[in-house]
């Protein structure tokens, strides 16, 4: 299966503990961090219920 690039470019500070648990688990631990993960639907959903706090890196 494909894989896709993220990086966090936004804090998980003041947000809510949900968001702040789907940043852990995307695996980010600093701000501008770039993980590589599986495009998998449950991974696709989580970059879509954080998309405010990442970025897509092609």
């Amino acid at each position: 299966m494909a894989t896709i690039k993220i990086q966090q470019v936004r804090s998980a500070i003041k947000r809510p503990a949900r968001q702040k648990r789907t940043i852990q688990a995307l695996g980010f631990r600093k701000l501008n961090q770039i993980v590589e993960k599986e495009a998998t639907p449950q991974i696709l959903g989580m970059i879509k219920k954080v998309e405010h706090l990442i970025k897509v890196v092609e």
